[in-house]
């Protein structure tokens, strides 16, 4: 009897489908996120990325993005 071995793509695929059935799309994306592997100070970068935008500023952002569907 010959035993049937998932290729990485298959149980990466698999994976992703369990954690969006459980979390949902932003659950699952969010728990990749924080277990990826990364590089480069976050910190830093994100003090770059922001330094020219005021609270209120980013706040109208992400709810213009969210009326829009986009997160």
């Amino acid at each position: 009897m010959m035993k049937f071995i998932k290729t990485l793509n298959e149980i990466k695929r698999e994976g992703w489908d369990a954690l969006v059935e459980k979390l949902g799309i932003a659950g699952a994306t969010m728990f990749v996120m924080e277990h990826e592997k990364g590089y480069g100070d976050y910190t830093e970068e994100r003090k770059k990325i922001f330094a020219e935008k005021s609270l209120d500023v980013i706040t109208k952002e992400i709810k213009d993005l969210k009326s829009k569907g986009m997160i």
